[in-house]
């Protein structure tokens, strides 16, 4: 049959992907909640569960005991065999993990190195990581794609990395050679494009239609936006580069890179030159600073809050969010002293816009541009579990 919008083929893939997407965004769910939730009678909820069943993407269990009158209704969950490998390449590591169907995190390795990482080493570096996993813990996983969270300017149209300036890579075909090392198929974004929709369908932003989201990292700090619950890339894919805009400074002290742009001011580097790092993920960042008593440390955090919280007001200004979410070193400058932030962005920001507005670290931590990776791979599959479902 055809698969034309109309058709009848057409709607059972759309009912079918309604389904897999309900389960894969909210958690498992009994049949009878799924009629309720879909729409559709019982009869074609339960032979949607049981084809999805037969594809390898859900699986059926036995109903939680219930003390109600009558038979209960089985339970549909995403297969957790079901996996998409997500990575983040930066400037001080790259960072692999698999992200199952059902939101768990089966594998996870950060691989610190000494260089910039150029795009043929990265690409080696997911296969050599895949070849090792497949005899442990993706033993019986079925990979569904690859997704890579990229610091930079990637082309929504074929996922070339434009520019990434951290890591000096320039009109890079990323998604071919990630493709020939692997043998799998592979999905580029922008990171902080792909952390928002991380945050806005599973973290602090969830449920949230307009929202602001900025990420800081070791490349620098990129942002992505959703707007009346969808997300917005702009026309070439490049939306959110808040890191490249020209900072307020109030006070001439707390300038430090003359002519520099945000991300100049506002940096890990210069967090982690304070706390006496040379390398650290995030959580050891985050801890080292909060347990120091340095008075140095903490003029560098209330220097970067200062900052930061002009370009936040700029960008409630603007957008007119109900919500901006900081994830990355972002999350630790802000969780310094929370209070002076959002008391220093009320007092730039228009009233009228300020006076709704929330402010939240990313919910997903360290995972976050990893999650937003995986559902970019996961894609495909849920927008046609039969089409989308590979090998």
């Amino acid at each position: 049959m055809s698969d034309r919008a109309g058709t009848f083929d057409g709607v059972h893939r759309r009912n079918l992907a309604k389904l897999l997407g309900l389960v894969h965004l909210e958690g498992p769910m009994s049949r009878a909640r799924l009629t309720v939730e879909t729409g559709l009678n019982r009869s074609t909820v339960a032979a949607l569960a049981a084809e999805l069943v037969e594809l390898g993407l859900v699986e059926e269990r036995a109903p939680d005991p219930t003390n109600r009158v009558g038979r209960p209704s089985p339970v549909i969950a995403a297969d957790e065999r079901v996996v998409a490998i997500a990575v983040n390449p930066e400037v001080d590591a790259v960072t692999i993990a698999a992200v199952a169907l059902d939101g768990r995190v089966p594998a996870r390795e950060r691989i610190e190195v000494d260089h910039v990482v150029t795009p043929e080493e990265t690409a080696e570096l997911i296969s050599a990581t895949l070849r090792r996993w497949a005899d442990g813990p993706l033993a019986e996983a079925r990979i569904v794609a690859i997704g890579l969270a990229v610091p930079g300017l990637v082309r929504a149209s074929d996922g070339l990395v434009r520019f990434a300036p951290h890591l000096g890579w320039r009109d890079v075909p990323i998604r071919t050679l990630v493709e020939s090392a692997t043998g799998l198929s592979v999905v580029v974004g922008n990171d902080a494009s792909l952390g928002v929709i991380a945050e806005h369908l599973f973290g602090a932003g969830r449920g949230v239609d307009d929202l602001v989201y900025l990420n800081g990292g070791a490349s620098g700090i990129g942002g992505g936006l959703v707007i009346a619950g969808r997300p917005v890339g702009g026309a070439g894919g490049y939306a959110g580069e808040f890191g490249q805009n020209r900072p307020g400074i109030g006070s001439p002290d707390d300038r430090r890179a003359v002519g520099g742009v945000l991300e100049d001011e506002v940096s890990r580097a210069r967090l982690l030159a304070v706390a006496g790092l040379e390398h650290a993920d995030e959580p050891t960042l985050a801890a080292t600073l909060a347990g120091s008593g340095s008075p140095e440390v903490a003029a560098e955090l209330g220097r970067q809050r200062r900052i930061l919280a002009t370009a936040l007001a700029n960008a409630i200004n603007v957008l007119n969010p109900t919500l901006v979410v900081l994830g990355g070193f972002l999350a630790t400058v802000a969780e310094s002293d929370v209070e002076a932030l959002r008391d220093a962005v009320r007092a730039q920001a228009m009233p009228a816009a300020a006076e709704t507005v929330e402010l939240r670290v990313a919910a997903l931590g360290e995972d976050r541009l990893l999650i937003g990776a995986a559902e970019a791979a996961f894609g495909a599959l849920l927008d046609d579990p039969l089409g989308g479902a590979g090998d």
